[in-house]
């Protein structure tokens, strides 16, 4: 019973869940939310909404759904937990207010070692989780590691968790604090490379905590949480924490499955702060509430927006205003956004985060507003002071850089910009002001969303739009869900205010409501090979790359669907084992069966791909015309002549319906299925035919037996008419008959019904069968020959060699004797029912491999680049390159095959680092970099290098994933390991700003100290001392100014 309970769990998991299924629920369902249209009749008696008393069902007694799974299982947060002090009397942490349900029911989970997702809203209190099981593991004498998926918010969380527990320590990829601290803070792939080089960190591990574990969504970085949580040892336990998202539950079963550990599931219900969700036109009334607090899209204020915007349009089209027409000028841009801000402080709606999805933007706008002052004196004066004292440690020439000085005065008036072109301790300035509310508006774009809980009284929306790196597009929403929870500080605001800004033009309806009340994007598996994974798993062998393989998310529905292969293998081999002690398998006449079987198999298969190609030529398209005569074999009705009545397409194949003879006028087309049925009689083990349901393939093999005679029925024969498919089209005959094929399908159709169906066939029916029953018999007396459509000299297929092979196949077949054998028919079809049961083990045998895995086949191609180039060997055991590739975090084979060719050996460190930005530099330049003569010779061997790898990947099919090297940033590094200042080296491009670069240099850093590390291994202790001279050369300065939240002389804002 548990097998078959595990089955319904696993049933249906995969599918899409639709509209139509969810109506198929328990039936409680709001009328609200049903969008159908109701017709006239039955509207009469629903009664109208006003009438209908409002019993609030989804906030107490939420829909009843699917709430566990075999390693699944969510909690009902619906009831509270009324002895929590006597399940916990003794709390490893308290806070100071009351925990909410859900806190309380992971915190009972985590009391218990169980692994726990908890999938909840913005601001609803997802940390105090984390905090718990920290504690926990300090009262154990434990250890615990926190996870994030980007640096500051590993940074942030060291100060917070620093100020609580103490004893914290920080790694990231460029700065390490007390590695030996109880509990460790790091980004994902810090976790992944300790669990690679078997860390002892691992060793004495109790928990580990997922922040924002939804980024396996991230098509980039997916893949490392699924290796880490595929990697972590058993005794770990697992604490996820993430937006809301549609699959908890699903996730959560492909987590405890991995683990064979139940992975319990917390959702909140609704957010702790509503929102409402406005439109701004640009009026002074121009505020329309379009989404209200329940979530309910508001129709007439959409309306009425729309309205006012074109009303607006009209009147300044009189006075000759281009609005409308294009973009706005800077000036507009500038009027909108002083009257708007003007106007949201009036109504006391700031602070306010202005979410602006380009960085130019986000500048533009704080510019513009020159004239606005958000500030008083005192926290003028504050902010003063505090800047000052947080950009202390920079030179003099860096605090006078423009970013600097600019985003001084902005401050000043509570005014901030947030996005991945500001300095990094700039950035940290701006989110400790934001967060004593000191900044009154914000502008940021989307990675401020993914930071630690900033909320605002409002979020802004400058546009809707977004590039993706390839289109313009509508905002996901799960991305604006993201962006719009910033709005609502709980504790502080009844609601949150979220404002669409129409600048232009409103939005359409469709547009909106979708993107405000559409469904989250589920979690999907981003699971991918890379050769540092391989190499890792050949060298380390904790687990096969099959094993890592099958253990994703992305082959969680072959991993589950194992037992049932097993199960279905063990009855196959049952019934061969049965069917072989009932069988002449031993008689004379086995082996040239079972040779005919194997050769019409081999023949059929290279038919029916031929069969494809050879159809969809031109040529034979227009032969396929109704009244045309084709040779076929559906089913039962072997090798028959018919005639085209139609074509049809039927899910994007096409079909063809056919008029055919029969030897009895009651016959009808009977399905069967697509597999033989091999049930053997319980009583005397005799086959009956009543239980034997032929497969599709015996009839085509019995057609291939009769030397495709042609079938001719009886004195008094039949007719009926088929629907067949390319593969059941054995040839087009030269002949065609005239008659009115659409006449012939109506007297067919009707005699279907039964109240006619002893009618005679019409006057054209009746014709087109006499035709076909007198070309029939003349074919098959001789007195006609059969004649075949060719193929044409010209025609264009793929593979000719395919042709010739079958041509050979068939003479084989027809120089076959098997088919004389006496009771052929009979002993042919032992022969095939033990050939498919062979088969169908060979299925599941296959299905139960590696080899049935989606990656398998880029798995084998990685393995023979690899080989090729020498990084490991022919029995995959790991080389000197593969043990350097082992070192590199990124780009391990352009690496490698750079320090083993030694393309950075006789160059200076300076070079050394300008020429390895090539591969960290991704943006897009206006101007060609001024390079010397050995920088451009360096930058001509990298090229040289990557073609090389592409081409060898491209040998072996594989896609090259690699972003193009970059060398737009290789005289700004040199220039600055050179020891150039930094206000400097931005005057080398005025189209990369401060912050891109910096980060470039910061990941470059890690780079050198890979390959460092790999000059280590190889033995080259001149190359080892270049990497660290480049990695000094580099390493100062505002680049790698200490953060704010790591430094022991915190300046932490407090009025």
């Amino acid at each position: 019973m548990s097998l078959i309970k595990q089955e319904e769990d696993l049933l249906g998991l995969w599918q899409e869940e639709t509209k139509e299924d969810e109506t198929k629920q328990t039936g409680k369902i709001s009328l609200q939310n049903l969008e159908v249209d109701i017709d006239a009749d039955v509207a009469e008696v629903v009664p109208k909404e006003d009438i209908i008393p409002v019993l609030k069902i989804t906030e107490s007694a939420p829909l009843k759904r699917q709430t566990q799974l075999q390693w699944a299982e969510e909690l009902d947060i619906s009831c509270p937990v009324t002895d929590f002090e006597k399940k916990v009397p003794t709390m490893a942490k308290t806070w100071s207010f009351e925990l909410d349900t859900f806190q309380k029911k992971a915190i009972l989970k985590l009391e218990e070692h169980a692994n726990v997702l908890v999938a909840a809203h913005t601001s609803a209190g997802k940390t105090v989780v984390a905090e718990y099981a920290i504690a926990l593991s300090k009262r154990h004498m434990t250890r615990s590691i926190y996870t994030s998926p980007i640096k500051a918010l590993s940074n942030q969380k060291y100060r917070d968790f620093r100020e609580t527990f103490g004893d914290v320590g920080l790694i990231t990829g460029d700065f390490q604090v007390n590695q030996t601290a109880q509990c460790l803070i790091m980004t994902t792939e810090i976790l992944r490379s300790m669990l690679y080089c078997g860390s002892e960190v691992i060793r004495d591990l109790e928990y580990v905590v997922f922040d924002e574990v939804h980024y396996l969504n991230d098509s980039e970085r997916g893949h490392v949480w699924e290796e880490v949580l595929i990697l972590l040892p058993d005794h770990v336990s697992i604490v996820m924490l993430s937006a809301t998202i549609p699959n908890t539950l699903d996730f959560a079963n492909w987590v405890g499955a991995t683990k064979k550990k139940k992975v319990y599931v917390v959702s909140t219900l609704k957010r702790p702060v509503p929102l409402q969700h406005y439109l701004y036109t640009g009026s002074k009334t121009g505020l329309f509430l379009i989404v209200e607090e329940a979530g309910k899209f508001i129709e007439s204020g959409y309306d009425l927006a729309h309205t006012v915007k074109q009303t607006q349009k009209k009147q300044k089209a009189k006075y000759g205003s281009k609005e409308g027409k294009a973009h706005l000028t800077p000036k507009q841009e500038a009027t909108i956004w002083t009257v708007f801000v003007a106007q949201l402080r009036k109504e006391d709606k700031l602070p306010a985060v202005a979410f602006t999805l380009s960085r130019h933007r986000c500048d533009q706008n704080a510019r513009n507003l020159t004239t606005v002052d958000l500030t008083t004196g005192s926290e003028k004066s504050f902010i003063h002071r505090f800047f000052n004292k947080s950009i202390q440690n920079l030179k003099e020439p860096d605090r006078a850089l423009p970013q600097v000085v600019a985003l001084q005065d902005l401050l000043m008036r509570g005014i901030g910009v947030h996005h991945s072109g500001i300095l990094p301790i700039l950035k940290e300035i701006v989110e400790m002001l934001f967060q004593e509310g000191l900044v009154k508006l914000l502008f940021a774009t989307e990675t401020f969303a993914m930071g630690v809980n900033m909320p605002a009284r409002t979020v802004l929306f400058d546009s809707i739009k977004k590039f993706d790196g390839c289109d313009v597009r509508t905002l996901l929403p799960a991305e604006y869900i993201q962006m719009a929870g910033r709005a609502g500080r709980r504790g502080l605001d009844k609601t949150g205010t979220v404002i669409i800004m129409c600048k232009v033009d409103v939005p359409g309806m469709k547009e909106l409501e979708n993107m405000m009340l559409g469904k989250p994007m589920s979690l999907e598996s981003k699971f991918r090979l890379t050769y540092s994974m391989i190499l890792n798993l050949f060298r380390v062998e904790m687990i096969s790359v099959e094993g890592m393989m099958s253990h994703s998310f992305k082959e969680f529905r072959h991993l589950s669907q194992q037992k049932k292969y097993e199960k279905e293998l063990e009855t196959v081999k049952e019934k061969m084992k049965e069917i072989s002690s009932n069988t002449q398998q031993q008689g004379l006449h086995w082996k040239s069966l079972s040779d005919f079987y194997d050769m019409a198999a081999e023949y059929l298969q290279l038919w029916s791909e031929f069969r494809k190609e050879f159809l969809a030529e031109p040529k034979y398209v227009k032969e396929l015309t109704p009244g045309r005569m084709l040779l076929i074999s559906h089913k039962e009705h072997i090798n028959k002549l018919g005639i085209l009545l139609s074509l049809e397409t039927i899910k994007k194949d096409r079909a063809f319906r056919v008029l055919v003879l029969c030897n009895d006028e009651k016959t009808r087309t009977v399905d069967y299925g697509d597999e033989i049925q091999l049930s053997v009689a319980s009583s005397d083990k005799e086959k009956s035919e009543e239980q034997y349901k032929p497969d599709p393939l015996w009839y085509k093999m019995l057609g291939l037996a009769n030397k495709k005679k042609i079938f001719v029925p009886d004195e008094v024969g039949g007719h009926t008419i088929l629907t067949v498919t390319t593969d059941d089209i054995i040839d087009i005959v030269k002949n065609k008959v005239s008659v009115d094929t659409n006449l012939v399908i109506q007297d067919w159709e009707k005699r279907q019904i039964s109240r006619f169906r002893d009618d005679p066939p019409g006057q054209t029916c009746s014709q087109a069968v006499q035709r076909l029953t007198e070309f029939t018999k003349n074919v098959s007396s001789g007195t006609v020959p059969l004649e075949f459509v060719g193929p044409a000299k010209d025609i264009h297929l793929k593979n000719f060699d395919v042709l010739q092979k079958l041509n050979d196949l068939e003479q084989k077949l027809n120089d076959c004797t098997s088919m004389n054998i006496a009771n052929f028919e009979q002993l042919f079809k032992e022969v095939f029912r033990c050939k498919q049961l062979e088969q169908k083990r060979e299925d599941l045998l296959y299905k139960k491999s590696p080899r049935s895995l989606s990656l398998y086949p880029e798995f084998k191609e990685r393995v023979c680049v690899l080989q090729e180039l020498g990084y490991i060997d022919k029995n995959n055991s790991v080389q000197l390159k593969g043990r350097v590739a082992c070192e590199m975090g990124n780009h391990e084979l352009m690496i490698t095959e750079m320090v083993l060719h030694c393309v950075l050996a006789d160059k200076q460190p300076a070079e050394i680092a300008a020429l390895l930005s090539c591969l960290v530099f991704q943006q897009k330049r206006k101007t060609e970099p001024v390079l010397t003569e050995t920088l451009k010779k360096g930058v001509r061997q990298i090229e040289e290098i990557a073609k090389n790898v592409e081409c060898m990947e491209r040998k072996y099919g594989i896609e090259s994933g690699h972003d193009k090297l970059n060398s737009g940033l290789v005289e700004v590094v040199y220039e600055w390991a050179q020891g150039k200042p930094f206000c400097e080296i931005m005057q080398l491009t005025d189209d990369v700003q401060e912050g891109i670069i910096v980060r470039c240099i910061q990941q470059l850093n890690e780079t050198l100290c890979d390959v460092k590390n790999a000059a280590h291994r190889i033995g080259d202790p001149a190359l080892k001392q270049k990497m660290q001279e480049a990695s000094d050369a580099i390493k100062r300065d505002i680049v790698f100014v200490a953060s704010l939240y790591t430094s022991e002389d915190n300046p932490k804002p407090s009025l």
